[in-house]
């Protein structure tokens, strides 16, 4: 069959992306299943623990029957997105860090999976008994997402690791052993992913984009050697494309017709691939492109639009579409209405699903997470029968967010107040409208208006010594008239003592008194001064309060003031009460607005700042409430506005109000019953949890948003005591009912059930309010005196009570339903038999410690917040859809779901004015589907990207779409690129069943004459580099290709991990701090250094286990790490951060100098000894690329060695290279090159080493990632020239001080030493100015006029060889200084945003100067006349701007040696081949 014919004719290119670990088997990669929690993870795991006997059959079939194991423990949807998952190769990371953390162990020679038990290993079941014995020492650390067994839990058991590899013999023997000795208890078991011999193939990733640019080739800079051909290169078989809609791949069946078929295919292409220019008026392309998509079939659409945006540069025909008038005008009501509601603007490009907005640029194919996130929600209200546009209204309900700082009502009499902001007489000039929150003042100067904006509540106990201070503090507010001051003291409350015997009521009382006889704020002072009477060290005593109240003040009788029948004793146990009733931490404690401060703030030194902190960001807010949110008005009292805010509580029980919360499951379907508990014993939790919601009897009335199920012993007094401080709550407070779950202390049996089956018995029988009150009357201490005096349950009725039913009920009622609610208590709430636990709307609140009481109040405290967080808004919702039947049970179900799922941003609901011309694509009817709602114009990066995102999404899951064309209505300049997003919806295989390998981007039918440069285009944090292409991937001319495509393959070389630190006591970020990572065998891998900009720093890691730490040197003498946002705990030695994901990992390092060394500086010269040159000596962060490079003799002189950097990319100027050779040829001293490794190409990284063995020079490779917070240059040319002076002070290690600059295309003709030598005068780089001396050129002198001439005055533009002293570079911060100029300037399209590497320097020069080099340091034909060019030290090849010569003939012409070091670098090429 000659197919071949037909593919011959297409010439394309192609890229691929690997991973750089080998690859991990799809079982493995089934972790996604324990994303839904631990119980499934292990039933998952059991199902398939010897499946890996299967791996004989075709590839397909195996993952086939993978997909259909894990089928059994997902829905239908979920099962898509695990085949997605699995395409995206998303859990890949997770399985390699276990790999990784395994390899640190390090596994035991020949083992295909051990155990490791505190440190001892074995790979064998039978050692597991001998370990566990000697099992003592620390345990080891476990990470967040490792998989612990559900066995008993008991905090002192030792903890067996299992590194194995799921599905083998080997796993299933050592799984079956530890699994039984988890249950009964003996051990915590963890399983750790392990291949004992992982395959050496690598998986090919998705999730990128990949860019074909279009170069202008003004100046002709292509290489002139011609590229070796691969033979039988499979990339371009993909000739099942489409060409116009023919459809090649169905009609190559046709053999007889080949040659005609490759001449009709070869015609269509010629015809569409043509790149046609366009004219200025044909600019309404977004527009027509719009009516293109709109025109075809709806099924076709996103294709067309794909093929529109990813293939425009060859897609002129679309200035050959009509656009209609009425579409154009819709488009624009719409887009009108679009910037008003949601700030989104013609052009713009916006993904919405189910009204969570997706940033297209960090959420990659990380979609996915999302999708799942919503899966579960949209699953839960499907089952729960809530469909079709309900579904919606649900969805968008606010759930109020746990907020951490709840604030307490200050409105409370036991408040003694200082002072009165309203009403005070000595604050009557203040001015009391609101409208001055808005009064500009200097900053920090706190605006004084009469109103009582800030309020200070100080607890504190006269007795502690902490008391003084504050008191002093308090008093020092009020001189200074800053806020409202409020005191409560926590005094002794017994009736039977007084001042005389009790010293804090002594105070309590005598501060009445001078209060009564003056004010407060003088017996504050007063107070003071009692104190300083004191001993130091020692305590108030009784003896000193009625010694002070005699000498003040002789006249007042002691008796009436301190004693037993004293009139200054009003209110006292209010304050202790109010403190108890609180349910406040230890004190002293202070509440600002409410807000309790934490204990480490309340230091009174601390505690000035932090007050005024706290006044400036409450300013803030208050700013907020009366301007833009208008709830602030000039009628409401303030305090009363604060406290009816959302977080205001009437109590703090942490237990309540914590951050951490979990929920019951309710969406399950109840499949049995309760009373047979063996079948109850086989459901997972979901199940038991729906039986036990169908089977709760309430006490209720009516439809309530509040269901609290109370779960104790009632045979025991705590058990009975919570159960009646519920009833009473409720009949307190309608709008909650309650259910009894029965958690007996033994086995149920008729003896220990007997007062919970009377409960459930007239719970069966009676009417509500009678069963309140009897179970009331039951649960009382007499009534069980009572009964334990052989009273029958029968005699305690009551009247109004149906006695016949009950009784039957009562005398005929099993155990068994209680033996299943034991269960459900043991398994799915995790609770050992007889304790206690209350359940609010799904949310356990538990365990309650056996001497904990769960009171009243608390139970109001429950409801208040269960009712704020959803459960009102669910409750509106559920009473609109009508339902009468079973309301409250739908209300607690929905609202769980809801409180559940992970807080999100703000649902948006997108719509629009009209829809005619709304692309929308509706979904399967009966099924759980995503509402998804795109904005874009056809014709933009977005849409290159948004179109393959949605294909895959509709073939993921059930799509209900709108797309809204965006179009710009004029186009400044055409988005001339190709494009390919590379995603999958599911794994591929090839027609022999063999997984195919991997996904890959394919640019098939490219026009021939164009030169095209290839651009990947990552997620943020992937460092990918090109590791093989015989191609120059920056010139791309397919005229010239013989065999037709061209291949290039990257690969993720790491993962960063990137960061912001900053020094806990300035706040500031520690300039020049460095951070090593490694892991535990090989702790200095990479290392960085922190910049000034946000503390912003980056590390090179894979996935895995990484240990964080100061560098050595300077860095760990002055400062040391405190963990936060770690994954390792506070007291741990090493800080621990775990990669295991492809998203960005981002940490928060705070850091804190050393007591000793708080005057030491990092960077100060003055204390720089031979130290840190010894610690600087290997810098290891750029692994040394082999070669000519030796590790530096630490005792060597740094100072002699050249440090060149140079930055190029593509073959051309590594041709280029020459310049490497002309500065060896010209000096003695030894060199080091550094080049930028992000751009370099295979080839390149090839030869060099051959290159510095030949010239015995060293070289390094750097390389740092764009960070994401700096604007982003799209150009390749552009983001290489930024590389040139970005980063130079993070780029190279602190231990080389000087680097000169020298461009690729530089031929250099003098000692680059004397350069280094030659004195900055203190300046941080030197320069070469801009030569004037060729006169024919002056009309081509930017500089000489319009913004550089007024900006530089009399200064030179200085350009491209420059001199950097790196230790005065970093001194004064020059680069945090050049990235904040740059990122001001570069986000402006009209200013600099093109950047050039010199154009920032020359518009930097008022801030960072620059020391002018002499002239002939730099020579260019271009600028320079002939006769200087004698005198030159070095020539450089620039761009001619009026003659365009080619820069590889201008070479050979203007330097003659630059022949001779040609054919010499070519040789050597030669022989390395």
């Amino acid at each position: 069959m000659n197919a071949h014919q037909v593919k011959s004719t297409s010439k394309g290119v192609t890229a691929s992306l690997k991973a750089k670990w080998s690859m991990t088997p799809f079982l493995l990669e089934t972790e996604f299943i324990g994303e839904d929690g631990n119980e499934k993870f292990w039933q998952f795991v059991d199902t398939v623990k010897e499946l890996t006997v299967y791996k004989q059959g075709s590839v397909r079939s195996y993952y086939n029957l993978i997909i259909k194991k894990a089928g059994q423990f997902l829905t239908d949807l979920q099962a898509h997105l695990l085949r997605f998952a699995l395409a995206l190769r998303s859990y890949s990371p997770a399985i390699h860090s276990s790999q990784q953390i395994a390899s640190d162990e390090p596994p035991p020679e020949g083992c295909s999976a051990f155990v490791s038990i505190h440190g001892q290993q074995s790979c064998s079941t039978k050692d597991i008994k001998k370990l566990l014995k000697a099992a003592a020492g620390s345990k080891p650390y476990l990470y967040k997402n490792d998989h612990t067994y559900p066995g008993v839990n008991k905090s002192d058991l030792p903890v067996v690791i299992l590194y194995a590899e799921i599905g083998t013999k080997k796993f299933s023997s050592f799984h079956k052993v530890l699994t039984e000795k988890a249950e009964e208890g003996k051990l915590v078991y963890v399983l750790r992913h392990f291949l004992a011999d992982p395959k050496p193939a690598k998986m090919l990733l998705s999730g990128y984009g990949v860019e074909l640019a279009v170069k202008s080739t003004e100046y002709k800079a292509v290489d002139d050697t011609k590229v070796k051909s691969k033979s039988g290169t499979n990339a371009g078989e993909d000739d099942n494309d489409e060409v116009q809609g023919f459809i090649f791949r169905t009609l190559k069946s046709h053999s007889e017709l080949q040659e005609q078929l490759t001449e009709l295919r070869k015609h269509l292409l010629e015809s569409t691939n043509d790149m046609a220019p366009l004219k200025v008026w044909e600019m309404q392309l977004s527009f027509q492109a719009a009516a293109r998509i709109m025109s075809v079939p709806k099924f076709d659409s996103l294709k067309v639009m794909k093929d529109l945006s990813q293939n425009f540069p060859s897609r002129a025909s679309l200035t050959r579409v009509a656009v209609t008038l009425e579409m154009k005008k819709e488009i624009e009501e719409n887009q009108k209405y679009l910037s008003e509601s949601l700030g989104v603007h013609p052009g713009d490009g916006e993904l919405f699903i189910n009204g969570l907005h997706i940033d297209l640029d960090t959420h990659n194919p990380f979609i996915l997470e999302i999708l799942r996130g919503e899966a579960k929600i949209l699953e839960g209200l499907h089952n729960l029968e809530i469909k079709g546009e309900h579904q919606g209204k649900f969805l968008s309900l606010p759930v109020n967010t746990v907020d951490d700082s709840y604030a307490l009502d200050i409105r409370h009499p036991a408040i003694m107040w200082m002072n009165d902001i309203e009403n005070d007489h000595i604050y009557q000039n203040w001015p009391s409208s609101l409208q001055e929150l808005l009064r500009a003042t200097f900053p920090g100067v706190i605006r004084q208006i009469r109103r009582n904006f800030f309020n200070l509540v100080l607890f504190l106990d006269p007795l502690q010594e902490e008391s003084v201070e504050l008191l002093k503090l308090a008093e020092l507010f009020y001189k200074h008239k800053i806020p409202l001051i409020g005191f409560v003291f926590v005094v002794n409350p017994r009736d039977d003592i007084d001042g005389f015997s009790d010293a804090g009521v002594g105070f309590y009382r005598l501060l009445n008194y001078i209060a009564d006889e003056y004010d407060v704020p003088q017996a504050v002072m007063s107070m003071i001064s009692l104190y300083s009477k004191m001993d130091v060290g020692g305590t108030l005593s009784a003896g000193t309060i009625s010694a002070y109240l005699k000498r003040k003040y002789p006249k007042a009788n002691p008796e009436n003031i301190l004693g037993a029948e004293s009139e200054y004793d009003y209110k006292r146990k209010d304050g202790a009460l109010f403190y108890k009733k609180s349910g406040l931490d230890a004190l002293p404690l202070a509440l600002f607005n409410g807000i309790p401060l934490n204990p480490d703030e309340m230091d009174p030194e601390e505690l000035e700042t932090i007050i005024l902190q706290r006044i400036r960001d409450s300013t803030t807010a208050f700013q907020r409430a009366v301007f833009v949110q208008g709830q602030l008005t000039e009628g409401l009292d303030v305090v009363d506005y604060l406290m009816e805010q959302p977080n205001v509580v009437p109590r703090m029980n942490p237990l309540i109000l914590s951050t951490d919360r979990k929920y019951l499951d309710f969406t399950g379907r109840p499949v049995d019953d309760w009373n047979d508990t063996s079948m109850f014993s086989f459901m997972d939790s979901r199940d038991r949890t729906a039986v036990m919601v169908k089977r709760m009897k309430y006490f209720e009335d009516g439809m309530t948003a509040v269901s609290i199920w109370i779960v104790g012993d009632f045979e025991k007094v705590p058990g009975r005591k919570l159960l009646l401080n519920a009833l009473k709550h409720q009949r307190a407070s309608p709008g909650v009912r309650l259910g009894v779950i029965d958690n007996p202390s033994g086995k149920p049996s008729e003896d220990n059930t007997v007062l919970y089956r009377a409960v459930w018995a007239s719970l069966l029988t009676q009417k509500n309010k009678a069963a309140a009150e009897f179970v009331q009357k039951l649960l009382k201490e007499e009534s069980i005196q009572l009964l334990q005096q052989k009273t029958k349950i029968k005699d305690l009725l009551m009247q109004g009570m149906d006695v016949d039913a009950f009784e039957k009920k009562f005398n005929t009622l099993e155990v068994d339903f209680i033996r299943s609610q034991q269960l459900f208590c043991q398994d799915v709430l995790k609770l050992l038999p007889g304790q206690r636990a209350v359940i609010s709307n799904g949310r356990i609140i538990g365990l309650l410690e056996e001497q904990e009481e769960f009171t009243e109040e608390d139970f109001h405290l429950l409801q208040k917040i269960t009712l704020r967080g959803s459960a009102e808004k669910v409750k509106a919702q559920v009473k609109q859809m009508g339902m009468k039947a079973k309301a409250s049970d739908l209300l607690m179900k929905v609202d769980a779901l809801l409180a559940a799922a992970p807080k999100r941003e703000v649902r948006r609901d997108v719509h629009f004015i009209k829809d005619t011309h709304v692309l929308h694509l509706s979904q399967r009817e009966n099924e759980v589907f995503y509402d998804v709602v795109v904005i874009v114009d056809p014709l933009t990066r977005e849409a290159q990207k948004i179109s393959q995102l949605l294909i895959v999404l509709s073939q993921v899951a059930n799509v209900k779409l709108q797309v809204f064309m965006n179009c710009k209505a004029k186009l400044s300049e055409l988005p001339l690129k190709f494009y390919r997003y590379v995603l999958d919806p599911d794994v591929t295989f090839l027609a022999n069943e063999t997984v195919s390998p991997g996904p890959v981007a394919r640019f098939m039918d490219l026009p021939e004459s164009p030169l095209l440069t290839l651009n990947m285009i990552t997620p943020e944090s992937w460092m990918v580099q090109a590791v093989s292409s015989p191609y120059d991937l920056d010139n791309i001319h397919l005229q010239e290709q013989v065999n037709g495509v061209v291949t290039a393959e990257f690969e993720l070389e790491h993962l960063l991990l990137e960061g912001h630190c900053f020094d806990l006591s300035t706040g500031q970020p520690p300039r020049g701090l460095q951070f090593t990572l490694g892991m535990s065998r090989d702790p200095l891998m990479y290392d960085t250094i922190v910049m000034a900009n946000l503390g912003y720093f980056q590390l090179k890691a894979n996935p895995g286990a990484w240990i964080l730490r100061l560098r050595k040197g300077r860095s760990e003498e002055i400062y040391q790490i405190l963990h936060d946002g770690t994954d390792s705990p506070a007291d741990a030695g090493d800080v621990i951060v775990v990669l295991n994901s492809f998203h960005s990992k981002i940490i928060k390092v705070r850091v804190q100098k050393k007591a000793e060394k708080i005057g030491e500086d990092l960077l100060s010269e003055t204390t720089e000894g031979k130290g840190i040159w010894d610690s600087l000596v290997v810098w290891s962060a750029f692994k040394r690329a082999g070669g000519g490079s030796k590790k530096d003799d630490g005792q060597k002189k740094k100072e002699d060695d050249l440090n060149i950097f140079s930055v190029a990319s593509g073959h051309l100027y590594e041709r280029f290279l020459i310049m490497m050779v002309s500065v060896l040829r010209h000096t003695k001293t030894p060199v080091k090159f550094w080049f930028l490794k992000n751009y370099l190409s295979p080839s390149f990284k090839e030869t060099i080493s051959h290159m510095a063995e030949k010239y015995s020079f060293q070289y390094e490779l750097v390389q740092y990632k764009w960070p994401r917070w700096l604007h982003q240059q799209t150009e390749k040319q552009r983001i290489i020239w930024g590389y040139k002076i970005l980063f130079l002070d993070v780029l190279f290690p602190l231990a080389v001080d000087k680097i000169i600059f020298v461009d690729a295309d530089q031929i250099v003709r003098a000692d680059l030493k004397e350069l280094r030598d030659l004195d900055l005068e203190g300046a941080p780089y030197g320069y070469t100015p801009f030569c004037d001396s060729r006169r024919e050129m002056e009309g081509y002198r930017f500089w000489k006029s319009g913004y550089w001439a007024s900006h530089l005055g009399h200064r030179k533009y200085h350009i491209a060889l420059y001199v950097v002293d790196l230790k005065k570079f970093r001194k004064i911060a020059a680069g945090d200084r050049l990235r904040g100029q740059y990122q001001a300037l570069s986000q402006d399209p009209n200013s600099l945003s093109n950047l050039d590497q010199q154009d920032l320097p020359n518009n930097m020069i008022h801030q960072v100067a620059i020391k002018s080099l002499p002239k002939e340091w730099l020579w260019c034909e271009t600028w320079c006349d002939d006769s200087s060019k004698q005198t030159a030290k070095t020539i450089d090849l620039c761009n001619n701007p009026k003659t365009k010569e080619p820069k590889l003939t201008a070479a050979a012409r203007i330097v003659p040696e630059w022949v001779e070091y040609d054919s010499e670098i070519k040789e050597l090429l030669r022989k390395v081949q």
